[in-house]
């Protein structure tokens, strides 16, 4: 064989190896894509009622909650940071908002209770919650505390003072009182606009938001920054504690806003609402195909990631899979995005 044959077969090879490359690597990067479509497309054919508009807008309910906590955990990730305390703040918030609207604010030393309109309410909600996720943000930055521990921490503070915030009981009928105008709690749980519940509305109106922010503000650019490379970001002029305690307050005020969905579809506050639901948050913007390690990841990869979740979720239920099992195939899912998470660094590495 010639040195020019020998040649041109090298090559070809070469090209070869290169377009197989290319092609892994593009399908890696819409793994959750094809875990979605294939799952949809497992469960409709084993399962009629799958498709139906029912369990659809069903399922889509369940999806909403963890795609919600799943923004702000994005951000968090994103800055190669986590935040274990979401699911705490989720119980805290709706604790909240079920004291304002039962009991209101009590003021001894005046004698009087303040009961808010149902908006207000709302806003306070929020606010602790945004407030819990400001302290992460104080610990972690102006501290230097690990954002595992600080979170972990807080965990328990925010669990503890939705556990204190009434003896550990629930506060049941949040459903006001016109005489206090405090009614339409249940509406925001309950409600619908052109048939789709206002929970699907939020998840879709603050993926868009997110989106908007992570790719098209200074404050995104920056949040890719410090991920990729903390003390580049820095020598660069990007104020990295404060962007990144920013971060921490919008988880905090996506987990205040789950926890008044879920108090609200259930017209009753508990102090147990959320657990693990920090592990559902982490799963979807892992399964999204954010990195964590930072830097690397989106917003709407999130959204994915949870219906993913949602979905492997809603056809083992109709299939009549016992819990057990249901949780042994959810974390090994999880496991195996972390592991082809993974080989999309090491593609990455080799094709540079």
């Amino acid at each position: 064989m010639s040195t020019a044959n020998m040649s041109a077969g090298s090559e070809v090879v070469q090209a070869d190896r290169s377009a197989l490359l290319v092609l892994s690597k593009l399908l890696i990067r819409l793994r959750a894509f094809v875990a979605l479509f294939a799952l949809i497309a497992f469960f409709a054919i084993v399962n009629d009622s799958f498709l139906s508009s029912s369990n659809l807008i069903i399922l889509t309910k369940q999806v909403a909650i963890n795609a919600i906590l799943g923004i702000g955990m994005t951000f968090v990730i994103l800055t190669a940071g986590i935040d274990l305390s979401v699911g705490s703040i989720v119980g805290l918030a709706g604790m909240i908002a079920g004291g304002l609207i039962n009991e209101g604010l009590v003021l001894p030393m005046f004698g009087v209770t303040i009961y808010f309109n149902i908006w207000i309410v709302c806003m306070l909600a929020l606010l602790v919650g945004m407030a819990v996720g400001l302290a992460n943000g104080i610990i972690i930055t102006r501290f230097n505390v690990a954002p595992f521990i600080a979170t972990l921490g807080t965990l328990y503070i925010a669990r503890g003072l939705a556990l204190i915030s009434n003896d550990g009981a629930t506060f049941p009928s949040l459903t006001g009182e016109p005489v206090l105008s405090n009614t339409g709690f249940p509406q925001l749980g309950a409600g619908t606009f052109l048939e789709l519940p206002y929970s699907i509305w939020i998840m879709f109106g603050l993926t868009a938001i997110a989106i908007f922010i992570a790719h098209k503000t200074p404050f995104g650019r920056q949040v890719y920054a410090i991920g990729g490379n903390e003390r580049a970001a820095e020598l660069s002029g990007v104020r990295v504690k404060q962007v990144t305690m920013l971060t921490y307050v919008i988880s905090g005020f996506c987990s205040a806003m789950v926890g008044l969905i879920i108090a609200s579809q259930l017209v009753s506050a508990h102090p147990a609402t959320g657990e693990t639901f920090e592990l559902n948050a982490i799963a979807a913007v892992v399964l999204g195909g954010t990195s964590l390690a930072g830097g690397r990841g989106a917003v709407f990869g999130t959204l994915i990631g949870a219906f993913v979740i949602g979905v492997l979720r809603n056809g083992m239920v109709l299939e009549g899979l016992s819990s057990f099992i249901q949780t042994i195939i959810t974390g090994t899912v999880i496991i195996l995005a972390v592991m082809v998470d993974q080989l999309q660094v090491r593609l990455q590495q080799q094709r540079a």
